[in-house]
């Protein structure tokens, strides 16, 4: 079935029906480009909302971003941007695909039913011509009838009139001949004209608005063809971004189940561990009777010469109160400004970024040296000479590092002293109870280097698997005799260590050991010797293996 045949007649509702499918293209191309800007403002909003809550700093100078809570946050956030990017990407393939192209076809439609209908009004407007040349030859026809009828009539009254002349009956004759013959000639010309426009009719009803009508037909399945295209672009491009879209939330969800309250709690400690050891007990100063008190480093408020200070309302506690505020502090190269743990954290991550920096420039070295005896062997290649600057100046970067690594090394080694000091001093203090405060304080170091000792004093060695920070109670360690602990790994010594602190032991380079206790994040890892002794040694003076 088509328009041509079933619908020859409704020229008009056919010119109605094709202006509206027009119509309904250009509304679906105005909404898509009102979609597509929803789009771009929502994507805009995205970026601008992810911009504002981005931290700031640099992750590395971010303490923040040690937390694993801080960076879920911001995985979430750059998930967040890349679905920004998404509805971006929609905006575009809506605005080409679909605005764009659709917009293009609807004036090529728009040109292509104009033609159709100008085609199909000249049609029109010939056939209502040649109807109105029939209706003319009709009319002449019809009067020229009339007009022959009447002459005849006329000549047939004065030829049986008696009193008419013959002349008179003569010219009536001729007069009603002349007039049969017009009528004739009309007769034909009416009959020529009614068999051309029948044929024209014909011709237009069943040939010419046919075809014009098929082609609007045509013209109108093929725009509605492109119209239901562009629908399913619209669903198309959503779909495309989909599995993206579908891995940003993923990635939500993977940071969503990556934040660890209990690993927030151990970085909160690494990066805010000062190392100093607790404050001692406060002595009871005696006002009452003059006497002699003797000084305590660990008494809060005891001046060094030993002269007790007045505490009357215009005297203030001594600085070592650790809630007090905190003075401003200048930075040194040796972070001697940080408290204990921290600065040697600090100074143990600069030199290892100083040995990498080392074994950089020393592969630059070996290479610039193959490179030179390859131009040696080979001349053409290169100049063996052009090489030595280079040469000079890597060896120049070379001696500096090694300065370098041994001046960090030997800050570290004092500062590893420091801590494991500080260590011993509360253990010192928490492993029994205060010693009088006039007395010196116990030997607690914690090896021995003869292996004689008993499994009560190797119960009384540094930290406990519970933390080195944390009170030790031993009031109840005489009652119970304890076991003496297996190995859990084995570790060999990358460097000599002298173990001058308390609770420290001593090492020679490539000594095998036997690993007691693992590091538990102040930097210090428990160990045994073969020959006896226990105690602890740096971290990273180890290469462990755990059983």
């Amino acid at each position: 079935m088509d328009w041509g045949t079933e619908l020859w007649d409704q020229f008009e509702v056919l010119e109605r029906h094709t202006q509206w499918g027009l119509d309904l293209l250009d509304r679906y191309v105005k909404f898509v480009k009102e979609r597509t800007e929803v789009e771009q403002a929502y994507a805009k909003q995205l970026r601008s909302l992810v911009k504002k809550y981005m931290p700031k700093r640099p992750g590395k100078d971010d303490p923040e971003s040690k937390f694993s809570q801080q960076q879920s946050f911001v995985q979430i956030l750059q998930e967040v941007n890349d679905f920004a990017g998404q509805r971006e990407l929609v905006a575009e393939n809506l605005s080409v695909h679909v605005c764009l192209e659709l917009a293009k076809y609807s004036q090529e439609m728009k040109q292509e039913r104009k033609m159709h209908f100008q085609e199909g009004r000249r049609a029109q407007q010939q056939l209502e011509s040649g109807f109105k040349q029939l209706e003319n030859s009709k009319r002449k026809f019809e009067r020229d009838c009339r007009e022959a009828e009447k002459a005849a009539q006329t000549a047939e009254r004065l030829d049986q009139d008696i009193n008419a002349t013959k002349a008179d009956v003569e010219k009536a004759k001729q007069q009603a001949h002349l007039r049969s013959h017009m009528a004739e000639e009309s007769k034909n010309e009416y009959a020529a004209q009614l068999q051309r426009f029948n044929r024209d009719q014909a011709h237009f009803y069943f040939s010419q608005m046919p075809q014009i009508f098929n082609k609007l037909q045509d013209m109108d399945e093929r725009r509605a063809t492109h119209l239901g295209a562009g629908y399913r672009l619209l669903s198309e491009a959503e779909l495309q971004v989909v599995p993206i879209i579908a891995k940003c939330l993923e990635g939500m969800k993977v940071a969503a189940d990556a934040v660890d309250a209990k690993n927030d709690s151990q970085a909160l400690i690494e990066l805010h561990k000062s190392g100093f050891a607790r404050p001692g007990d406060v002595e009871f100063e005696d006002f009452s009777q003059p006497m002699n008190r003797v000084p305590s480093d660990s008494s809060l408020g005891t001046p060094s010469d030993g002269r007790p200070e007045l505490r009357g309302p215009g005297r203030s506690r001594a600085k070592r109160w650790p809630f007090g505020k905190k003075n401003k502090t200048v930075v040194t190269e040796d972070f001697s400004h940080l408290p204990p743990e921290q600065q040697r954290k600090r100074l143990q991550q600069q030199l290892e970024e100083r040995n990498r920096e080392l074994q950089k420039e020393i592969d630059q070295r070996e290479a610039l040296k193959k490179m030179k005896d390859v131009y040696e062997k080979t001349p053409q290649m290169g100049d063996p000479a052009s090489l030595e600057p280079q040469i000079t100046e890597t060896l120049n970067n070379i001696e500096r590092l090694k300065l370098e690594v041994q001046k960090y090394e030997a800050w570290l080694a004092e500062a590893e002293s420091r801590v494991l000091s500080n260590r011993g001093d509360t253990l010192g203090r928490h492993t029994r109870p205060p010693d009088p405060p006039a007395s010196a304080p116990p030997d607690s170091s914690s090896n021995s280097n003869n292996g004689s000792q008993d499994n009560k004093e190797s119960s009384e060695e540094p930290p406990s698997e519970e933390g080195q920070d944390a009170p030790i109670y031993t009031e109840f360690d005489e009652d119970f005799e304890e076991a003496p602990a297996s190995p859990i790994g084995h570790c060999v010594a990358i460097y000599h260590f002298e173990g001058s602190s308390e609770g420290t032991i001593s090492m020679a380079e490539g000594e095998d050991l036997s690993l007691m206790e693992e590091d538990k994040g102040d930097g210090w890892t428990r160990v045994r010797r073969k020959q006896g002794g226990e105690g602890y040694v740096p971290t990273s003076y180890l290469r462990v293996t755990l059983n």
